[in-house]
């Protein structure tokens, strides 16, 4: 299938806009050049309470924005982890997908603003990650939430944290109910034929990849952390239900596919979906096409039914 015909023309746009590439500028530019960003995620619907707050984290306070569809508990949650990779974006440009996560499921989200690399390298985005599901199991009681019910999900490089926390709950007994993983960021090598066939074009580039992960990656050992690289797992068995989301123009559609693949290798629930005609990035993109919203929908039904709902 060929890019959808708005996808199409926002590429297009995308190109003509004479943006540098990641490579090409001082990351406080490229980080300057996403702030326009959250009105091409759409116009935020109304809900019934965001509550903006300070969390402890391990080495500093975290932002984190809590959406609440209703009054009552007790509710299901989903801790969010945004995309960027590793380096960019923040809480404003999730603001339409994350209330409508919210609305649609029924349940409560929340949002981490975890910190940055170059500056704060794995595992520091990682550990920020973690520590957010630490403190809502800790705090469930006081914010509504069944502990039984609580689940973590990411888009990009939030997808591959969102995993990473997964195999550490795992490790660490601690309960999860699900793992949302919307086009996640699995392995830095970027050799699959995705990867190739993708290159360029499609508005994440492997290229451009290949920079997020030398900013977050920036010790040779980490390569092989699976907290850090899902992949190198020697086993998923026992992690969270699964649900992996790919786009077909994406360099990191492999990626995807193949950890689905690990995930259902080693006996874990996992529902797979690939958006053909779509490209990374998709699912903030509701100001360009009616896809986001399936997406966000899709995820939102996908995750009430892993937890019986």
């Amino acid at each position: 299938m060929t890019l959808k015909s708005e996808i199409q023309a926002y590429v297009d746009s995308m190109a003509a806009s004479g943006l540098p590439a990641q490579w090409e500028a001082p990351v406080s530019v490229l980080r300057a050049n996403t702030e326009g960003r959250p009105t091409l995620s759409g116009t935020p619907e109304n809900i019934f309470n965001v509550e903006h707050r300070f969390i402890p984290g391990p080495t500093a306070d975290l932002p984190v924005r809590i959406y609440r569809p209703h009054a009552k508990t007790t509710l299901p949650a989903l801790i969010f982890f945004h995309g960027g990779g590793w380096v960019l974006s923040n809480l404003g440009v999730y603001e339409q997908s994350l209330r409508s996560l919210a609305n649609h499921g029924q349940f409560v989200v929340i949002a981490v603003n975890y910190q940055k690399a170059p500056e704060h390298p794995f595992p520091t985005p990682f550990d920020d990650c973690y520590a957010t599901l630490e403190w809502v199991h800790k705090n469930a009681q006081t914010l509504g939430i069944e502990p039984a019910m609580i689940g973590v999900a990411g888009d990009s490089a939030g997808g591959n944290l969102a995993a990473g926390v997964a195999i550490k709950a795992r490790d660490n007994q601690l309960p999860l109910a699900f793992q949302g993983l919307i086009y996640p960021c699995i392995e830095p090598a970027l050799t699959t034929e995705s990867a190739k066939a993708n290159a360029a074009g499609f508005g994440l580039t492997t290229r451009g990849m290949k920079w997020f992960w030398e900013q977050y990656l920036q010790n040779s050992r980490d390569h092989k952390n699976p907290y850090a690289v899902p992949s190198t797992a020697k086993t998923l068995t026992g992690v969270a239900p699964a649900i992996v989301v790919t786009a077909e123009y994406d360099p990191l559609l492999d990626d995807g596919y193949g950890y689905a693949d690990m995930l259902k290798r080693d006996g874990v629930t996992t529902v797979y979906r690939e958006y053909e005609g779509q490209i990374h990035g998709f699912f903030s993109l509701a100001a360009v096409t009616n896809a986001a919203l399936e997406l966000q929908h899709f995820l939102a039904d996908e995750i009430n039914a892993l937890l019986g709902r």
